[in-house]
């Protein structure tokens, strides 16, 4: 990409997308404990000769036992694991994919106990010779007690171990547990997924861990804080390859029960949380790096992507990735290797594993022919947000769960950098500030650390060198968020050039300890300025006190009428600031969109700017100011000047507030004003890129040009604009006759996808179907998937709905995204939510993946929900599931949210006939 700023639109989403999936992670986390678990099944496992038990139910009731609270006891620690695990790929006589395996825990006791407490979750297990579910001895010559009885509580998903003495202070132990589970497709613990290569199924045994499925792979102390060890041996047949976090260390032939394998032993890990344990083992090939690297980075996946190229990007970009990262942190990888996986299903963007990331393959794969830019943006900035928390997250873990937010964030801020580091000439780091424009979601920790971080180190170089610090003292170790405000202080304390009001302790904790934001209010007419409380509903009241008084201390940057005048802190309520009454200069405050606070202004420095955005747009000199003026009002009046605009972000800042007034009007009586208003818009636009593009037939020039030209052609057939529709059919129709070539320009392939099954029929729409299901490049079927969501035909909606809850039509990893998409449509959203309802058992006792599926799917279907009445329907159908946390939290969060959407109002709604 040429200089200047610039971000794609699909980067645009993917990268508020980090911080959305971060947020349906964290409040996933924070209520998993308490989640509804199905009963274990009672089966006898006849293969290995072993007697097995599954674990009874037991019903919960108020209790101050330890085993009936959701956190392990202080009164043990582990060492190291031994553990052996062998998947089975193909299904036993009842149908059902097992996997059997041994594990080995030496612990510590810290605290004298008489209670051995550990997490197991669907495991059934062998039992002893004295009819218990594990056997403990002692380690260096100490004898163990005797086990009295052991048993299981589903509800805290613990094997409780009771003995008849107690356990030692600083001696350690060894415990012992044979056990079988399920390798089910449910995309969490140890699970399965399955691809079609030459027309035979193949089937791959791997792992999403985090955030606390490790115990349904084999029983361990199941938190961030219990790091330990973990020796790992894979036993997998002979035509499969074994991966784990470690380096192989040797495979060797055997035969267990007249069944010949391959056995796999790894190097064992850095000390490490369990969510960080991964292993794969596939049919898949590799690349991998020269011998001149020290670190050796391979990428697997299936043979057929492997062998066209697909992995040749994320091969070229992470070694570099992984090197910068060295030198920012100012600490070495401690790995010999990293591992990069793309496999067919995986519930979340990508995993980062210490040594073996996961990913989905559209995260990790690009196809030079057939993917687009913003593709190719995505898979460089997923790994550098992957590959920064193997030390921001890995090396250094939070202590618990609540403190996820600060991985979250920091990982996304650096992740710029080190995509910007990969490809120079994109300029990719200008868009920490674009991002920024949009981190001013709902109050979300994740966002906060993101803007925080880019302050920091923008504003005041306190951030710069202070994480070096901050890796290097709590190596292997578990932290809580004050450990970096110290290390942050250091820095500011030791660099005299780093003037700050207060401590970083009592700055930055008005901005993580409180809910949401500031609106910063600046009177130029007397230099007065004042903070509120940003609310999304503004007649919500805030029940919930804060220390601070809802009270920010905020650095405010600002120029007037195009001079920088500097950074002016504000830390009270209100202030006078006389540089800021301006008289006839206008004022624009929180330049580059650092800060995270939303500014307003008088009526008159608002019509300053207006007019001077209308009449001499460019002398608002950075680009980015003209988005960030068209994002701050969320008022039409702001968008009239984008006659003249034909940058990037400034569109592309003004399609994304759009994007509100699209949900909220087109069920109404004034979206077709709305449409004529913005087709005028537009349609400057659409002919700029048709004249600079030889009239479609070459790609425009500039890179962010490429973006900016989805931006016309998308908005100008939203809008009607005439031969916008024409153009896309025209494209779609050349592919209908020759399946073989596809003749559309990957960067607009999501926007012809979408088009011209909307103005088409079944025809286009079976025709998009078959490419979907043929598709061997995930981008590519990403796009069809999106594209098949916009046909007009109910009919259609309905077929397509009815796919996407079959796990043979639609992945179960997209199976939410497809709904939503659908949702989108003005005439697939009543009919998605009358099958949501229709199909609400099916799909929570079949889609509950723990983390992602609800909150995707229940945020993305009530989007446009506004009324009462539509508020009500998501409760009322949650409470009559059977319960299950995770998805009573999904909805809450929904209809919290939707209530600050639009209530019509006849006087507010009769100013856009006058547009």
């Amino acid at each position: 990409m040429g200089k200047g700023f610039y971000i794609s639109r699909p980067l645009g989403f993917v990268l508020c997308g980090l911080g959305i999936v971060a947020m349906l992670t964290i409040f996933s986390l924070s209520v998993v404990y308490t989640k509804e678990k199905r009963k274990n099944q009672v089966t006898a496992i006849n293969e290995t000769g072993m007697v097995t038990t599954a674990a009874p139910h037991t019903t919960p009731a108020p209790s101050n036992e330890p085993w009936d609270k959701y956190r392990l006891p202080d009164t043990l620690l582990p060492e190291y694991y031994n553990v052996t695990l062998w998947p089975r790929l193909v299904p036993d006589e009842q149908g059902m994919y097992i996997f059997t395996g041994t594990s080995g825990v030496a612990l510590t006791c810290i605290k004298e106990t008489n209670l051995i407490i550990i997490h197991s979750n669907k495991l059934n297990y062998t039992l002893t010779l004295e009819n218990h579910h594990a056997k403990l001895t002692g380690l260096g010559g100490t004898s163990a007690p005797a086990i009295l009885k052991t048993w299981f509580q589903t509800q805290t998903q613990f094997m409780v171990i009771l003995l008849n003495e107690k356990l030692e202070v600083g001696k350690s132990y060894w415990l012992y547990m044979e056990f079988r589970g399920e390798l089910s497709d449910d995309l969490a613990g140890f699970y399965r997924s399955q691809y079609t290569e030459n027309g035979v199924k193949k089937v791959v045994a791997t792992t999403q861990m985090q955030a606390t499925a490790a115990r349904n792979a084999f029983p361990c102390f199941d938190e961030p804080s219990m790091k330990a060890v973990f020796h790992l041996t894979l036993q997998h047949p002979p035509e499969t390859v074994a991966l784990a976090n470690g380096m192989e260390l040797g495979t060797e032939s055997i035969t267990i029960e007249d069944k010949k394998l391959l056995q796999t032993r790894f190097k064992p890990t850095e000390k490490m949380s369990t969510y960080l344990l991964a292993f794969v083992i596939s049919e898949f090939t590799k690349i991998q790096s020269s011998e001149k690297t020290n670190v050796l980075i391979r990428i697997w996946g299936r043979k057929e992507a492997i062998e066209s190229g697909q992995g040749d990007y994320a091969l070229n970009v992470t070694f570099p990735i992984l090197k910068y990262f060295e030198n920012y942190y100012n600490t070495t990888y401690p790995l010999s290797k990293s591992d990069q996986v793309a496999l067919p299903d995986f519930a979340a963007g990508a995993m980062e594993n210490w040594g073996l990331v996961t990913y989905r393959e559209q995260s990790l794969f690009y196809d030079p022919k057939e993917s687009s830019n913003g593709d190719k943006e995505w898979v460089v900035t997923v790994i550098a947000h992957e590959l920064a928390h193997m030390w921001f997250g890995n090396l250094v873990t939070m202590r618990w769960w609540n403190d996820l937010w600060l991985n979250e964030g920091f990982a996304s801020y650096v992740s710029y950098l080190g995509a910007d580091y990969a490809e120079p000439t994109w300029n990719i780091v200008s868009n920490i500030y674009i991002f920024n424009i949009f981190c001013h979601l709902p109050p979300v920790k994740v966002h906060k650390m993101n803007c925080l971080f880019s302050l920091e180190e923008r504003s005041d170089g306190a951030a710069t060198g202070s994480e070096g610090n901050y890796l290097h003292e709590y190596a292997y170790s578990n932290t809580v968020y004050t450990d970096l405000w110290k290390k942050l202080q250091e820095v500011a304390d030791a660099d005299s050039r780093i003037q700050l009001p207060a401590s970083i302790k009592e700055i930055m904790n008005r901005w993580i300890l409180q809910m949401g934001y500031p609106v910063v209010t600046i009177d130029t007419r007397t230099g007065n300025i004042s903070q509120q409380h940003f609310l999304i509903h503004p007649e919500a009241v805030v029940e919930k006190p804060s220390d601070y008084n809802y009270e920010w201390f905020v650095p405010i940057t600002w120029m007037k009428s195009g001079s920088n005048m500097g950074q002016h802190w504000l830390l009270t309520k209100t202030a006078l600031y006389e540089p800021m009454k301006t008289g006839t200069d206008w004022l624009l405050a929180n330049l580059n969109v650092m800060g995270y606070y939303r500014v307003n202004y008088d009526p008159q420095n608002w019509e300053r700017l207006l007019t001077q955005l209308t009449t001499d747009h460019k002398n608002l000199n950075m680009i980015i100011h003209r988005a960030q003026i068209i994002n701050i009002t969320l008022a039409l009046r702001t968008t009239k000047y984008l006659l003249k605009e034909k940058e990037y972000i400034p569109w592309e800042s003004a399609i994304r507030n759009l994007q509100y007034f699209f949900l909220m009007f087109d069920r109404t009586e004034v979206y077709g004003p709305l449409q004529t208003y913005l087709r005028r818009n537009v349609q400057p636009l659409f002919d700029h890129f048709q004249n600079i593009t030889s009239n479609w037939t070459q790609k425009p020039p500039r890179y962010m040009d490429q973006s900016n030209q989805i931006n016309a052609i998308s908005m100008a057939c939203r809008t009607g604009v005439k031969g916008c529709s024409e153009l896309t059919r025209m494209w779609y129709r050349q592919w209908m006759k020759n399946p073989d070539s596809n003749p559309i320009p990957p960067n607009l392939k999501n926007t012809v996808y979408c088009n011209a099954i909307a103005a088409g029929g079944v025809e286009e729409w079976d025709f998009g179907w078959q490419m979907f299901k043929k598709s061997t490049i995930a981008a590519e079927a990403g796009k069809l998937l999106y594209g098949l969501s916009c046909t007009k035909e109910p009919w259609l909606l309905n077929r397509y709905l009815e796919f996407t809850i079959d796990p043979k039509q639609v992945r179960k990893q997209d199976a939410a995204f497809a709904i939503v998409y659908i949702s989108g449509n003005v005439i697939g959203q009543p009919l998605v939510w009358d099958f949501v309802r229709a199909k609400w058992e099916q799909i929570t006792k079949d889609y509950d993946d723990g983390s992602f599926f609800f909150g995707r799917l229940i945020q993305g279907i009530t989007k446009k929900f506004s009324t009462e009445f539509e508020l009500k329907q998501p409760t009322a159908s949650a409470h009559s599931s059977r319960p299950r946390l995770t998805l009573c939290r999904a909805v809450c969060d929904a209809v919290s949210l939707r209530k600050g959407n639009y209530k019509p109002d006849s006087k507010k709604v009769g100013t856009l006939y006058k547009l």
